[in-house]
């Protein structure tokens, strides 16, 4: 099956891109409601998505093409361990999430970036879902980690890890990124 292109962009138009070749094993949809996404969208200078979900696609880095404004990526974390959230330098908006190194083969895209974002199928996974508890919990989890886990070693075993356009050829992102401090996380107005 040989899959779709499915035309992605920032709000200014100016970061254009496909996902490359998507078929229904290419990734996972996911609704995340966790801290850390919505502390992001802010961060990027986005509206809170409370109480709704950051939509989001797991995937691995060679289903993304950037196709013009590669210049625009600014990716920045909220700890030196932490996973990298690539934003459009040019108008702030949240485009991706990826690993710190290539090796292992991840990104997590914003599916409201795309024209066509039900092309991706539907829902499977919900992150950090409130329960009537007033606790967080998961949804299709088990689902979601063995499609991340078993596309991740695949492109490890392919060599297909080494094709993306968020790492040079010695696995150092390429554009510098910033480290959010805790003072700047901790002023953020999240509720």
């Amino acid at each position: 099956m040989a899959g779709a292109d499915l035309k992605f962009a920032c709000d200014c138009n100016k970061l254009r891109g496909t996902l490359v070749g998507i078929t229904p094993a290419s990734g996972t949809r996911v609704e995340c409601f966790c801290h850390d996404c919505r502390a992001a969208e802010v961060y990027a200078g986005q509206p809170d998505p409370a109480p709704n979900a950051v939509q989001l696609y797991q995937t691995t880095p060679f289903h993304v093409r950037i196709d013009d404004g590669r210049d625009q990526l600014a990716p920045f974390a909220f700890s030196h361990k932490g996973p990298l959230r690539w934003q459009a330098r040019c108008c702030g908006a949240t485009m991706f999430l990826t690993a710190r190194s290539p090796k292992l083969s991840f990104t997590s895209f914003r599916t409201d970036r795309l024209e066509d974002p039900d092309a991706l199928g539907p829902v499977v996974a919900r992150a950090f879902v409130r329960k009537p508890s007033g606790k967080r919990g998961h949804e299709g989890l088990a689902r979601c980690i063995a499609g991340c886990a078993r596309r991740a070693i695949g492109a490890r075993l392919t060599g297909k890890w080494k094709d993306t356009p968020f790492f040079d050829a010695e696995g150092t992102p390429v554009a510098d990124v910033h480290l959010v401090t805790k003072a700047e996380r901790d002023a953020l107005p999240l509720t």
